[in-house]
């Protein structure tokens, strides 16, 4: 057996460090050391490793709508249960660099599948070649786009880097007709300092490290990150008023672990409902492990239940 860092060795049981295992052989620690083209390929292997395919029953829809700059890919997944009492608008993970449509294709089509609600994927655009605020742009149009065309209640949800777009949309809308009904974050990148809290005490966790995170904020930023820019860290927004209700999934064991309390604070302290649940012995990533790791199919359950409660327009007990 390979030896485990501490103090991991002692936080994470065998079935989560025999998925650490799997996915350093198909995406290295040192994945952030290739060129893009490379780290896509390898991303892509990835998931593919972990892909559960579609449960029974969902069917899936591709088209591409108009964006600020080019035509937006979105997949929509739907059951054959008659009319979806609710959306659900997915923002993939992957750092803003890596991932798709096809990366995210079976979480996407299992909310769908145990929720019963429509999910709708975006495939909005990767850094480098499009630096921020072109992902956010992306996001924000493919929502308003989905708010105009549907008459259910939509849900935010997202992943990492689809976290963050997920928050930054929430913000942008919050004085629309149409704002989000809610929204689920999935150990979201929201843009606390690097110099302290989780960022240090879990600098050199398993999966991703806070060098990873500073990596891939430059490569987004196209250089130096915006200040005070909630659009790129919705941690910085000045007005945490009128955000939709909120429930935050962090893993204990990541960098990003300290985001989604910090974020949640704020929402309650300006008078909202928000909720953030840390998962013990996980890593960043687990969404990947929800088959094969007891605590992330645990967990997974909790995110539907909170999805489908948001998407019928309630607040989880």
């Amino acid at each position: 057996m390979p030896e485990r860092p501490s103090p991991y060795d002692r936080l994470l049981d065998a079935e989560t460090w025999a998925f650490i295992d799997q996915s350093d052989a198909h995406y290295p620690p040192d994945a952030v050391a290739m060129d893009v083209t490379d780290q896509r390929r390898v991303y892509d292997a990835l998931c593919r490793a972990f892909d559960a395919g579609r449960p029974s029953g969902v069917t899936t829809t591709d088209q591409h709508i108009a964006g600020p700059a080019t035509q937006i890919p979105l997949r929509t997944y739907r059951t054959g249960n008659g009319s979806p009492r609710a959306t659900v608008l997915y923002l993939h993970g992957g750092g803003f660099v890596v991932g798709g449509l096809e990366s995210h294709d079976s979480v996407c089509a299992e909310l769908c599948g145990r929720t019963g609600y429509e999910v709708i994927a975006v495939d909005y655009r990767l850094a480098p070649e499009h630096c921020h605020p072109a992902q956010f742009e992306d996001a924000l149009a493919a929502y308003r786009h989905v708010a105009a065309a549907s008459e259910h209640p939509v849900v935010l949800c997202g992943d990492s880097a689809g976290g963050n777009l997920a928050a930054g949309i929430a913000n942008a809308t919050r004085s629309e007709r149409r704002k989000p009904a809610g929204q689920v974050l999935i150990y979201p990148a929201l843009g606390n300092e690097v110099t302290r809290g989780s960022f240090i005490t879990h600098a050199h966790a398993p999966l991703l490290t806070t060098a990873d995170m500073v990596y891939y904020e430059r490569l987004r930023a196209g250089g130096e990150a915006p200040v005070d820019d909630p659009t790129f860290t919705p941690l910085t927004a000045g007005d945490f008023t009128g955000l939709p209700p909120t429930v935050v999934f962090t893993a204990a064991c990541d960098p990003l672990a300290g985001d989604g309390p910090a974020y949640c604070a704020k929402i309650v302290g300006a008078g909202g409902k928000a909720r953030c649940i840390e998962e013990e012995g996980l890593v960043h990533g687990y969404l990947r492990a929800r088959h094969s790791v007891s605590r992330a199919r645990d967990s997974f359950t909790r995110m539907i239940d909170a999805l489908a409660t948001l998407g019928a327009e309630e607040w989880p007990d």
